[in-house]
């Protein structure tokens, strides 16, 4: 039996609609969400002051997202009413970064393989615990697959390039002007520019922030970060240089009683 004129088969439709919702997330600019030594960090490079990239969702989770801004937007204010419902119905406690990235998911995977169109996105939604081993960074792509990511991750645009630009530079428990000129220096090409404070959306999930921890950073206050993050950590002096630039002679320090290493105990 011939196939019909035009026959296109399902494997074929799945590739074509992943390879086109791709290189739409693609050419959008990265985001970055990355654990610092108070909460979760979002840095996305963004000049618009009316549409956002990065959002408060309920109580201690937050969205970000990269691709359609009115799809994302979508997504976003479905989550908010998904964690109203949730909250009011049962508890606040109840509502959690997983439970949003089920639905996400169910939501993106319906729409990826039901619709000739998928949805040109990807998001994170984010979840700030009370010790950093309790927070949750989920990466959500366009065909409903989630990821738990550790630490750090980057979407949209190079996001493998800056995913590694953002390794180089990241450790866990990071200031969070630190964390800051992390991401920038991931979200900035090699002897490119950083972008100024106008040009950028800031936010952080806070853990020592009552009831709610969404934070936005902008105005003097990340200007006063970002002059922070751009300058340099002085060297540590070493002994060495110490006395070399006193003239003074190097004495070893006498450990009062009671202080001595003997160098048991492990």
């Amino acid at each position: 039996m011939s196939m019909p004129f035009g026959y296109v088969s399902p494997e074929q439709q799945m590739r074509d609609k992943a390879d086109y919702a791709r290189k739409g997330i693609a050419r959008g600019r990265s985001v970055v969400v990355l654990q610092y030594e108070d909460g979760i960090l979002f840095v996305a490079p963004n000049p618009s002051r009316a549409l956002h990239k990065i959002s408060e969702i309920y109580d201690k989770i937050g969205f970000a997202a990269v691709g359609r801004y009115n799809e994302f937007e979508a997504l976003r204010l479905g989550g908010i009413r998904y964690a109203d419902i949730n909250g009011y119905t049962y508890a606040r406690d109840d509502v959690t970064a997983r439970g949003l990235a089920n639905l996400y998911a169910q939501n993106l995977g319906q729409i990826f393989t039901e619709s000739l169109k998928p949805f040109e996105v990807e998001i994170v939604v984010a979840e700030v615990g009370d010790t950093a081993d309790e927070d949750h960074i989920y990466r959500l792509t366009f065909d409903g697959s989630v990821f738990d990511e550790a630490g750090l991750v980057a979407m949209g645009g190079h996001a493998d390039a800056v995913a590694g630009r953002l390794k180089e530079r990241y450790r866990d428990g990071l200031p969070l002007a630190e964390a800051l000129d992390a991401a920038l220096f991931a979200l900035t090409e090699p002897g490119g520019e950083r972008p100024p404070a106008g040009q950028l959306e800031v936010a952080v999930l806070d853990r020592n922030r009552p009831h709610r921890k969404f934070l936005r950073l902008n105005g003097a206050r990340l200007e006063r970060l970002l002059a922070e993050s751009a300058t340099p950590a002085p060297a540590p002096e070493t002994p060495e240089t110490g006395a070399a630039e006193t003239g003074a002679p190097e004495v070893p320090p006498t450990a009062p009683e009671g202080d001595i290493d003997t160098g048991s105990g492990g």
